[in-house]
């Protein structure tokens, strides 16, 4: 184990970014998972519970894109992909 202080601190500052990134990624994941399944079953739920959920969703990635847990491309495909799905129920 290494003596130095801004070693060991640096080590400290990265385990709790990485934990933060990971809180950011997976509750990115779990928002598109569950707009992705509302869109599924787009019977049994109004339009507008619908896009206050890809509202939620959009400001979610945005939020993570600005804190640098995704790239901002990576952002853009991920809100594509949900106002893909989206214009595909609506036609």
């Amino acid at each position: 184990m290494t003596q130095k202080k801004s070693i060991i601190k640096r080590i400290k500052i990265a385990k709790r970014n990485n934990a933060r990134n990971k809180a950011y990624k997976s509750a990115v994941k779990n928002m598109m998972k569950k707009c992705l399944l509302n869109l599924q079953n787009h019977q049994d739920i109004s339009g507008k519970e619908i896009n206050n959920e890809i509202a939620l969703a959009y400001s979610k990635i945005d939020k993570a894109v600005a804190k640098g847990v995704f790239h901002k491309n990576n952002g853009a495909r991920k809100k594509s992909r949900l106002a893909q799905a989206l214009s595909k129920i609506s036609q």
